[in-house]
Protein backbone atom coordinates (compact mmCIF):
# COMPACT_ATOMS: atom_id res chain seq x y z
CA UNK A 1 0.00 0.00 0.00
CA UNK A 2 1.17 3.51 -0.80
CA UNK A 3 1.05 6.12 1.95
CA UNK A 4 1.00 9.89 1.66
CA UNK A 5 1.68 12.27 4.54
CA UNK A 6 0.29 15.80 4.31
CA UNK A 7 2.02 18.34 6.54
CA UNK A 8 4.91 15.95 7.00
CA UNK A 9 7.53 18.23 8.55
CA UNK A 10 6.00 18.76 11.99
CA UNK A 11 6.74 16.54 14.97
CA UNK A 12 3.90 14.10 14.23
CA UNK A 13 4.95 13.81 10.57
CA UNK A 14 8.54 13.10 11.62
CA UNK A 15 7.38 10.36 14.01
CA UNK A 16 5.13 8.86 11.31
CA UNK A 17 8.01 8.65 8.87
CA UNK A 18 10.32 7.04 11.43
CA UNK A 19 7.67 4.37 12.11
CA UNK A 20 6.56 3.82 8.50
CA UNK A 21 10.14 3.46 7.25
CA UNK A 22 10.18 0.21 9.26
CA UNK A 23 6.75 -0.98 8.05
CA UNK A 24 6.95 -4.05 5.81
CA UNK A 25 3.52 -3.58 4.19
CA UNK A 26 3.54 0.06 3.08
CA UNK A 27 5.64 2.46 1.05
CA UNK A 28 5.82 6.17 1.82
CA UNK A 29 5.11 7.42 -1.69
CA UNK A 30 4.77 11.15 -1.07
CA UNK A 31 5.35 13.67 1.73
CA UNK A 32 4.18 17.26 1.52
CA UNK A 33 4.74 20.66 3.10
CA UNK A 34 4.20 24.09 1.59
CA UNK A 35 6.91 25.54 3.85
CA UNK A 36 9.67 23.09 2.86
CA UNK A 37 8.61 21.91 -0.62
CA UNK A 38 11.53 21.17 -2.89
CA UNK A 39 13.88 20.21 -0.08
CA UNK A 40 14.99 16.70 0.82
CA UNK A 41 13.23 15.45 3.93
CA UNK A 42 16.60 14.56 5.46
CA UNK A 43 17.69 18.20 5.05
CA UNK A 44 14.96 19.10 7.56
CA UNK A 45 15.64 16.09 9.79
CA UNK A 46 19.29 15.00 9.32
CA UNK A 47 18.65 12.03 11.60
CA UNK A 48 17.03 10.39 8.55
CA UNK A 49 19.92 11.00 6.14
CA UNK A 50 20.38 7.92 3.90
CA UNK A 51 17.20 6.53 5.45
CA UNK A 52 14.53 8.85 4.04
CA UNK A 53 15.82 11.35 1.49
CA UNK A 54 12.60 11.83 -0.50
CA UNK A 55 11.94 15.30 -1.91
CA UNK A 56 9.12 17.15 -0.13
CA UNK A 57 6.20 18.06 -2.41
CA UNK A 58 3.90 21.07 -1.99
CA UNK A 59 0.41 20.40 -0.60
CA UNK A 60 -0.93 19.57 -4.06
CA UNK A 61 -3.88 17.31 -3.26
CA UNK A 62 -4.26 15.98 -6.82
CA UNK A 63 -0.61 14.94 -6.87
CA UNK A 64 -0.82 13.36 -3.41
CA UNK A 65 -4.01 11.46 -4.30
CA UNK A 66 -2.44 10.12 -7.50
CA UNK A 67 0.44 8.63 -5.51
CA UNK A 68 -1.35 7.34 -2.39
CA UNK A 69 -3.87 4.78 -1.16
CA UNK A 70 -3.86 5.99 2.46
CA UNK A 71 -3.40 9.59 3.55
CA UNK A 72 -2.17 10.73 6.96
CA UNK A 73 -3.13 14.35 7.60
CA UNK A 74 -0.87 16.25 9.99
CA UNK A 75 -2.55 19.61 9.52
CA UNK A 76 -3.85 22.15 12.05
CA UNK A 77 -7.40 21.98 13.34
CA UNK A 78 -9.89 23.30 10.74
CA UNK A 79 -7.32 22.95 7.94
CA UNK A 80 -7.94 19.20 7.68
CA UNK A 81 -11.61 19.46 6.80
CA UNK A 82 -11.23 20.34 3.13
CA UNK A 83 -8.32 17.93 2.73
CA UNK A 84 -10.27 15.00 4.16
CA UNK A 85 -13.24 15.81 1.94
CA UNK A 86 -11.01 15.94 -1.14
CA UNK A 87 -9.26 12.63 -0.45
CA UNK A 88 -12.47 10.90 0.66
CA UNK A 89 -14.10 11.84 -2.65
CA UNK A 90 -11.08 10.31 -4.40
CA UNK A 91 -11.71 7.02 -2.57
CA UNK A 92 -8.72 7.29 -0.26
CA UNK A 93 -8.55 6.21 3.39
CA UNK A 94 -7.88 9.23 5.61
CA UNK A 95 -6.30 9.20 9.06
CA UNK A 96 -6.64 12.71 10.43
CA UNK A 97 -4.44 13.76 13.33
CA UNK A 98 -6.36 17.02 13.88
CA UNK A 99 -9.59 17.37 15.86
CA UNK A 100 -11.81 17.88 12.81
CA UNK A 101 -13.25 14.35 12.79
CA UNK A 102 -13.03 13.37 16.46
CA UNK A 103 -16.56 14.52 17.34
CA UNK A 104 -19.84 12.88 16.39
CA UNK A 105 -21.64 15.86 17.92
CA UNK A 106 -21.07 18.65 15.40
CA UNK A 107 -22.42 21.34 17.71
CA UNK A 108 -19.88 20.36 20.37
CA UNK A 109 -17.04 20.53 17.85
CA UNK A 110 -18.20 23.93 16.63
CA UNK A 111 -18.57 25.26 20.17
CA UNK A 112 -15.12 23.96 21.16
CA UNK A 113 -13.15 25.04 18.10
CA UNK A 114 -15.19 28.15 17.23
CA UNK A 115 -15.58 27.15 13.60
CA UNK A 116 -18.39 25.70 11.49
CA UNK A 117 -17.89 22.11 10.34
CA UNK A 118 -18.30 22.00 6.58
CA UNK A 119 -18.85 18.27 6.06
CA UNK A 120 -20.98 16.69 8.81
CA UNK A 121 -22.13 14.04 6.33
CA UNK A 122 -18.63 12.51 6.46
CA UNK A 123 -19.09 11.56 10.11
CA UNK A 124 -21.12 8.53 8.94
CA UNK A 125 -17.85 7.15 7.55
CA UNK A 126 -15.68 8.13 10.52
CA UNK A 127 -14.39 6.24 13.56
CA UNK A 128 -12.79 7.63 16.70
CA UNK A 129 -9.33 6.12 16.73
CA UNK A 130 -8.60 4.44 20.05
CA UNK A 131 -7.95 0.89 18.79
CA UNK A 132 -8.28 -0.74 22.22
CA UNK A 133 -11.88 0.47 22.52
CA UNK A 134 -13.24 0.95 19.00
CA UNK A 135 -11.47 -1.69 16.93
CA UNK A 136 -14.49 -2.84 14.91
CA UNK A 137 -15.50 0.71 14.02
CA UNK A 138 -11.96 1.53 12.93
CA UNK A 139 -11.63 -1.56 10.73
CA UNK A 140 -14.67 -0.47 8.71
CA UNK A 141 -13.94 3.26 8.61
CA UNK A 142 -12.94 5.39 5.63
CA UNK A 143 -11.91 8.24 7.94
CA UNK A 144 -10.27 7.95 11.35
CA UNK A 145 -10.34 10.86 13.77
CA UNK A 146 -7.07 10.18 15.57
CA UNK A 147 -7.53 11.11 19.25
CA UNK A 148 -5.81 13.87 21.13
CA UNK A 149 -2.85 12.94 23.32
CA UNK A 150 -4.35 14.04 26.64
CA UNK A 151 -7.68 12.31 25.85
CA UNK A 152 -5.90 9.03 25.09
CA UNK A 153 -4.15 9.11 28.46
CA UNK A 154 -7.46 9.64 30.28
CA UNK A 155 -10.00 7.67 28.23
CA UNK A 156 -8.11 4.36 28.04
CA UNK A 157 -7.85 3.81 31.83
CA UNK A 158 -11.32 5.15 32.73
CA UNK A 159 -13.64 4.00 29.92
CA UNK A 160 -13.95 0.34 31.03
CA UNK A 161 -14.40 1.28 34.70
CA UNK A 162 -17.17 3.74 33.81
CA UNK A 163 -18.85 1.34 31.40
CA UNK A 164 -19.06 -1.34 34.09
CA UNK A 165 -20.32 1.16 36.67
CA UNK A 166 -17.36 0.58 38.98
CA UNK A 167 -16.37 4.20 39.55
CA UNK A 168 -18.11 7.52 40.08
CA UNK A 169 -18.94 9.40 36.86
CA UNK A 170 -17.38 12.50 38.38
CA UNK A 171 -13.64 12.66 37.62
CA UNK A 172 -10.78 15.10 38.00
CA UNK A 173 -7.87 14.69 35.60
CA UNK A 174 -4.60 16.44 36.40
CA UNK A 175 -2.35 15.97 33.36
CA UNK A 176 1.19 17.01 32.47
CA UNK A 177 2.79 17.07 29.03
CA UNK A 178 6.20 17.66 27.52
CA UNK A 179 6.64 20.71 25.30
CA UNK A 180 6.35 18.80 22.01
CA UNK A 181 2.63 18.54 22.75
CA UNK A 182 2.37 22.20 21.74
CA UNK A 183 3.66 21.43 18.24
CA UNK A 184 6.76 22.49 16.34
CA UNK A 185 5.89 26.14 15.76
CA UNK A 186 7.63 28.21 18.46
CA UNK A 187 5.62 30.54 20.69
CA UNK A 188 6.42 32.75 23.64
CA UNK A 189 4.97 30.15 26.00
CA UNK A 190 7.22 27.37 24.64
CA UNK A 191 10.42 29.41 24.46
CA UNK A 192 13.24 27.64 26.31
CA UNK A 193 13.60 30.42 28.86
CA UNK A 194 9.88 30.28 29.64
CA UNK A 195 9.72 26.48 30.03
CA UNK A 196 13.07 25.56 31.55
CA UNK A 197 13.09 25.19 35.35
CA UNK A 198 9.35 25.83 35.51
CA UNK A 199 6.12 23.85 35.85
CA UNK A 200 2.69 25.38 35.50
CA UNK A 201 -0.92 24.72 34.48
CA UNK A 202 -2.49 26.35 31.44
CA UNK A 203 -5.94 26.69 29.82
CA UNK A 204 -7.55 26.15 33.21
CA UNK A 205 -11.24 25.20 32.79
CA UNK A 206 -10.98 26.05 29.09
CA UNK A 207 -8.79 23.45 27.35
CA UNK A 208 -10.35 22.08 24.16
CA UNK A 209 -9.52 18.49 25.00
CA UNK A 210 -11.97 18.51 27.91
CA UNK A 211 -14.95 18.35 25.56
CA UNK A 212 -13.33 15.52 23.55
CA UNK A 213 -12.71 13.51 26.71
CA UNK A 214 -16.23 14.13 27.97
CA UNK A 215 -17.88 13.19 24.67
CA UNK A 216 -16.16 9.78 24.57
CA UNK A 217 -16.54 8.96 28.26
CA UNK A 218 -20.25 9.72 27.97
CA UNK A 219 -20.46 6.81 25.53
CA UNK A 220 -19.29 4.60 28.39
CA UNK A 221 -21.52 6.14 31.07
CA UNK A 222 -24.02 8.88 30.37
CA UNK A 223 -23.69 12.07 32.40
CA UNK A 224 -20.00 11.54 33.13
CA UNK A 225 -18.48 14.82 34.24
CA UNK A 226 -14.79 15.58 34.08
CA UNK A 227 -12.64 18.49 35.20
CA UNK A 228 -9.42 18.51 33.20
CA UNK A 229 -6.36 20.64 33.96
CA UNK A 230 -3.25 20.39 31.73
CA UNK A 231 0.25 21.38 32.82
CA UNK A 232 3.45 22.00 30.89
CA UNK A 233 6.51 19.97 31.89
CA UNK A 234 10.04 21.18 31.04
CA UNK A 235 10.76 17.99 29.07
CA UNK A 236 10.59 17.13 25.37
CA UNK A 237 7.94 14.42 25.32
CA UNK A 238 5.61 12.33 27.43
CA UNK A 239 2.33 12.70 29.32
CA UNK A 240 1.45 11.71 32.88
CA UNK A 241 -2.20 11.88 33.93
CA UNK A 242 -3.34 11.56 37.53
CA UNK A 243 -7.10 10.93 37.63
CA UNK A 244 -9.14 11.23 40.83
CA UNK A 245 -12.56 9.69 41.43
CA UNK A 246 -14.56 7.61 43.92
CA UNK A 247 -15.34 3.90 44.03
CA UNK A 248 -16.88 1.53 46.55
CA UNK A 249 -15.37 -1.48 44.76
CA UNK A 250 -12.23 -3.29 45.84
CA UNK A 251 -8.92 -2.66 44.13
CA UNK A 252 -8.92 -6.27 42.95
CA UNK A 253 -12.31 -5.79 41.28
CA UNK A 254 -11.15 -2.62 39.53
CA UNK A 255 -7.95 -4.25 38.31
CA UNK A 256 -9.92 -7.28 37.16
CA UNK A 257 -12.06 -5.05 34.95
CA UNK A 258 -9.03 -3.49 33.29
CA UNK A 259 -7.31 -6.83 32.82
CA UNK A 260 -10.46 -8.25 31.25
CA UNK A 261 -10.87 -5.34 28.82
CA UNK A 262 -7.25 -5.17 27.79
CA UNK A 263 -6.03 -8.77 28.12
CA UNK A 264 -5.40 -9.04 24.36
CA UNK A 265 -4.31 -5.45 23.85
CA UNK A 266 -0.56 -5.41 23.37
CA UNK A 267 -0.03 -1.71 24.00
CA UNK A 268 -1.81 -1.48 27.34
CA UNK A 269 0.43 -2.32 30.30
CA UNK A 270 -1.28 -2.55 33.68
CA UNK A 271 0.91 -2.34 36.77
CA UNK A 272 -0.04 -3.30 40.30
CA UNK A 273 3.38 -3.17 41.94
CA UNK A 274 4.96 -0.06 40.43
CA UNK A 275 4.10 3.50 39.48
CA UNK A 276 3.97 4.36 35.76
CA UNK A 277 6.72 6.71 34.63
CA UNK A 278 7.13 8.96 31.60
CA UNK A 279 10.69 7.70 31.13
CA UNK A 280 9.43 4.14 30.63
CA UNK A 281 7.04 5.00 27.78
CA UNK A 282 9.06 7.56 25.83
CA UNK A 283 9.51 6.56 22.16
CA UNK A 284 6.98 3.70 22.56
CA UNK A 285 3.32 3.11 21.70
CA UNK A 286 2.49 1.82 25.20
CA UNK A 287 0.12 3.25 27.75
CA UNK A 288 1.07 2.30 31.31
CA UNK A 289 -1.68 2.28 33.96
CA UNK A 290 -1.80 1.74 37.72
CA UNK A 291 -4.51 2.11 40.39
CA UNK A 292 -4.24 3.28 43.99
CA UNK A 293 -7.08 3.28 46.52
CA UNK A 294 -7.72 4.48 50.08
CA UNK A 295 -11.23 3.94 51.45
CA UNK A 296 -13.48 5.17 48.60
CA UNK A 297 -10.87 7.45 46.96
CA UNK A 298 -9.43 6.04 43.75
CA UNK A 299 -6.36 7.48 42.00
CA UNK A 300 -5.56 6.29 38.48
CA UNK A 301 -2.11 6.95 37.00
CA UNK A 302 -1.39 6.68 33.29
CA UNK A 303 1.59 7.56 31.09
CA UNK A 304 1.98 7.78 27.32
CA UNK A 305 4.37 9.29 24.80
CA UNK A 306 2.32 12.17 23.40
CA UNK A 307 3.92 11.88 19.96
CA UNK A 308 3.57 8.08 19.65
CA UNK A 309 0.59 6.62 21.52
CA UNK A 310 -0.83 10.14 21.68
CA UNK A 311 -0.47 10.76 17.93
CA UNK A 312 1.61 9.02 15.25
CA UNK A 313 1.96 5.55 16.77
CA UNK A 314 -1.76 5.31 17.39
CA UNK A 315 -2.36 6.54 13.81
CA UNK A 316 -0.24 3.67 12.45
CA UNK A 317 -2.00 1.26 14.81
CA UNK A 318 -5.29 2.43 13.29
CA UNK A 319 -3.95 1.97 9.77
CA UNK A 320 -2.85 -1.58 10.64
CA UNK A 321 -6.39 -2.42 11.75
CA UNK A 322 -7.89 -1.00 8.55
CA UNK A 323 -5.45 -3.06 6.47
CA UNK A 324 -6.23 -6.18 8.55
CA UNK A 325 -2.62 -6.42 9.72
CA UNK A 326 -1.30 -7.26 13.14
CA UNK A 327 -1.85 -3.95 14.95
CA UNK A 328 1.67 -4.04 16.38
CA UNK A 329 3.32 -4.00 12.94
CA UNK A 330 6.23 -1.50 12.91
CA UNK A 331 5.34 -0.37 16.45
CA UNK A 332 7.41 -2.75 18.59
Amino acid sequence: MKVGIVGATGYTGFELIKILCKHPNVEISVVSSDTYSGKKYSDIYPKLAQIFDKIIEPNDFDLIASKSDIIFLCLPHAASMDAVKFFFDKGKICIDLSADFRYQDISLYEKTYKIKHKYPELLDFTAYGIPELFENNIKNAKIVGNPGCYPTSIIVPTYPLLKEGLISPELIADSKSGVSGAGKKPTEKTHFCEVNEDFKPYSILSHRHESEISSILNLAYKNTKIVFTPHLLPINRGIESTIYTKSDKSLDELYSCLYDYYKNKKFVRIFNTQIPSIKNIQHTNFIDIALFKREDTLIIISCIDNLIKGASGQAVQNMNLILNLDETTALL
